[in-house]
């Protein structure tokens, strides 16, 4: 119950706070406002320093590639989700905790549907492209999974992050097509999502959690074994 009225209460989405008026500012909108009438492989550095009213000198001092200054936007979102929060989510359950901070993060990048999903129907059609966006996004969900109060460090956390991205990639895919702004398919597609990735974690705390022993054992076995050979000779 407590997770029903807390999605309740939920305010609707609301624009990013402007980025400002720097050359790295006006790049970044720039790209953000052509991606959403052209795919990513039509945009060049030209074009968005035309679009930003910037000389391509000004636009290198900031930024080496097209998508350098897209990976900048995706940074400009991470901060708007980790400078939010709701403190009486601290007491929830992990999920209903990251729950929230991806919902978050749908609400910010709301202005710029359109260039996601422009973005996602290149990333489709060039795997170069999938791949960078997929490092990304990892590395976004790492900052994703510490607001919500989930540990990152090690392997295993590097397995969360992983997850954590195409989890929600496949809630992007809904959400980019999704026109009711109660997003009830995207949070719906979020919960499943949610669901099979506590499953997964449980199996995985479960390996993890496997005696040493048990996988050295035969080894030790087999050494003890030969150590007693020559007596028994």
């Amino acid at each position: 119950m407590a997770r029903k009225s807390k999605r309740a209460r939920r305010a609707p989405a609301s624009p990013p706070p402007s980025r400002g008026s720097s050359d790295r500012d006006k790049a970044v909108d720039a790209l953000m406002t052509l991606l959403a009438d052209h795919s990513f492989e039509e945009i060049g550095l030209a074009e968005v320093a035309d679009k930003a009213g910037l000389k391509l000198s000004q636009l290198r001092a900031e930024f080496g590639s097209v998508l350098a200054i897209y990976a900048q936007h995706i940074k400009d979102i991470d901060r708007t989700v980790l400078s939010g929060g709701d403190e009486d989510m601290a007491d929830e359950a992990a999920r209903e905790r990251l729950f929230d901070v991806l919902m978050r993060r749908l609400e910010a990048m709301t202005p710029y549907k359109e260039a996601v999903r422009s973005v996602l129907i290149s990333a489709r059609r060039r795997p170069g492209l999938g791949l960078a966006l997929n490092a990304m996004a990892v590395r976004s969900q790492t900052w994703m999974l510490e607001a919500a109060g989930i540990n990152t460090a090690g392997p295993r956390g590097a397995l969360r992050a992983q997850g954590a991205a195409l989890l929600f990639a496949r809630v992007l895919s809904v959400w980019v097509d999704e026109e009711d702004e109660s997003l009830d398919r995207s949070m719906a597609a979020l919960d499943r999502g949610l669901a099979a990735a506590e499953r997964w974690s449980g199996f995985l705390n479960d390996l993890c959690a496997i005696p040493a022993f048990v996988l050295r054992g035969p080894r030790r076995r087999r050494r003890r074994h030969n150590e007693e050979e020559p007596e028994a000779a």
